[in-house]
């Protein structure tokens, strides 16, 4: 009795699981009687370990017989059967696989073909080549580790996170790999496709919208830079020489996709259809932005276009991005969660807690990390030893990429291939993008105090992401030297319109500092609200004209 009912909560507990993970939908429940051979050879569910799948197979099984002695003695034979290596061996002979069985590698398996593997081998290797919850689920890394010559087959360890293999040998896994991972790209700094590239094809029309909303990005930066020297609002930063990550990443995501930004992708607002007026208003804080003025400039945000709004805290965006993939995948949404980072902040803890979060919860989360060279003025050399932040992924168990973020094309192709992969696939991925910050970290820094101004030149003209995705869209009839200048006397006379509006609009009214916290205000906030009040009445020439109390 205590054994079935031990079995029938676990079974139970199985059923439950897939059904979370696979919908109602889920292949693991048996639809027809289940053979002695369905225990053995384990066949039922692609979502558990090959010891779990034994013994809920068993239950099934057994559940046609009354006898408590049955019951306890297919339960062992289960459970040796298990623990078996001859039936491994057998396998390994009568399927003729021993390169699958016998290979071990952690990285995420590959997906084998019909036509690659027989019907009766592909029967049984259906529980090891799901696309689904591959990278993070160890069990079923059980039979795919690497086996050297100094591991002894037959001293195989079993500890909670696993089986593995036994050395005698001491040896160090090393700080890093001799070879650096390489940098996908498509795009020369000529602006012509590298031969044997391998991208998603871009058209006509999105091609010349993406270089559209560069161009405007560039005018934009500039424009409300100057009018932060000017005195005109508080703060500013600019994304230049960043363009190719904002626009490209933008354009490869779907409405829907939830984004958890940084502070050097506007951007991507800017994609999705919010208003040039819209980003001045935010930057002077009038009674027409979005967060009532209580945040400083550039701290972007809109629920009409899924962007969550900027906070200066580096990194905290990471582990909530987690939670809004999780979010997404139990509303089974067919969207992700999208969060920019840059080099410094992956020296946060909250960098490693949301990639952690992400890859155990299976969140269908995109990380994609700006390695601009520089955190303000800390260089990446002084910011960590590993190959940047690539590798760090697979050490979360995170399928990554490095790419040129230079390159509008690669960084498109890439954004939207994890795109594609965490939303179909249900997982997180991490890119890695490389670029410069050639402006100033913001308005509060000189970045020509710790490096050089020829260097910056260099980043400017010669690896401009901008002038580069032109080149390629010149080359294709698709841009011309009218169309430039149109678009920039377009750009520029928009956003000088939209700062002169923006200007004239009356400040948020003080009130505004102390509601949308309490439901109902409490005494000591009532008590800072008077006081600041009394303030402002007895040195009004400390405020701007109009200033509404």
């Amino acid at each position: 009795m205590i054994i079935t009912s031990t079995f029938l909560y676990s079974w139970r507990w199985i059923r439950m699981t897939c059904q979370a993970r696979q919908e109602n939908t889920c292949t693991c429940r048996p639809c027809k009687p289940v053979t002695l051979k369905h225990i053995l050879y384990g066949k039922l569910c692609t979502q558990t370990s090959l010891k779990t799948q034994y013994l809920s197979s068993f239950l099934y099984y057994s559940s046609s017989f009354s006898s408590p002695l049955l019951l306890v003695l297919f339960a062992d034979m289960a459970i040796w059967f298990a623990r078996s290596r001859n039936i491994v061996f057998s396998l390994r002979h009568n399927l003729n696989l021993p390169g699958i069985l016998i290979k071990r590698d952690y990285s995420p398996r590959p997906a084998f073909t019909n036509s690659q593997l027989s019907s009766k081998s592909s029967v049984f290797l259906d529980s090891f080549t799901s696309l689904r919850h591959e990278s993070t689920a160890v069990e079923k890394q059980l039979d795919l580790v690497q086996q050297s010559d100094e591991e002894n087959p037959d001293q195989e360890l079993d500890f909670p996170g696993g089986k593995l293999g036994s050395t005698s040998k001491m040896k160090f896994i090393p700080e890093s790999s001799p070879l650096r991972v390489p940098c996908y790209r498509v795009l020369d700094e000529d602006g012509r496709i590298i031969p044997d590239s391998d991208y998603i094809p871009v058209s006509e029309k999105l091609a010349v919208r993406m270089y559209e909303h560069m161009a405007t990005l560039q005018v934009m930066d500039h424009i409300f830079y100057e009018a932060q020297r000017q005195g005109r609002i508080s703060f500013f930063i600019t994304t230049v020489g960043e363009e190719a990550i904002n626009i490209a990443s933008a354009a490869a995501l779907s409405p829907e996709d939830v984004v958890l930004p940084q502070y050097r992708e506007p951007g991507v607002l800017l994609w999705r259809g919010f208003t040039l007026q819209e980003f001045a208003n935010q930057c002077f804080g009038n009674k027409a932005d979005h967060g009532k003025g209580r945040q400083m400039p550039v701290h972007y945000g809109s629920n009409r276009h899924n962007h969550f709004t900027v906070s200066s805290p580096i990194a905290t965006q990471l582990p909530q991005a987690a939670g809004v993939g999780y979010s997404l995948k139990m509303e089974k949404k067919n969207a992700c969660a999208v969060t920019f980072i840059g080099d410094g902040g992956t020296s946060e803890g909250d960098f490693h807690a949301g990639l952690n979060f992400a890859a155990v919860m299976e969140a269908p989360v995109v990380f994609i990390c700006r390695n601009n060279g520089w955190a303000i003025s800390t260089h990446i050399s002084e910011q960590f030893r590993s190959d940047g932040i690539v590798v760090k992924g697979r050490a979360y168990g995170i399928r990554s990429i490095r790419v040129d973020g230079n390159d509008a094309l690669a960084v498109y192709s890439a954004v939207r291939s994890a795109r594609e992969m965490a939303v179909k696939e249900q997982r997180p991925v991490l890119i890695e993008a490389m670029t410069y910050r050639v402006g100033h970290h913001s308005t509060s820094d000189d970045s020509t105090k710790y490096r050089a101004a020829d260097e910056i030149q260099y980043w400017k003209m010669s690896r401009n992401p901008v002038n580069i995705f032109r080149k390629w869209v010149e080359d294709n009839g698709w841009w011309s030297e009218e169309d430039e200048s149109k678009i920039r006397s377009n750009a520029r006379k928009q956003i000088l319109q939209a700062i002169q509006a923006a200007e004239k609009w009356d400040k948020q009214p003080l009130t505004e500092l102390f509601s949308d916290v309490y439901d109902v205000k409490p005494k000591n906030l009532e008590e800072q609200e008077l006081g600041l009040k009394e303030l402002v009445e007895k040195q009004p020439q400390d405020y701007p004209p109009g200033f509404q109390i």
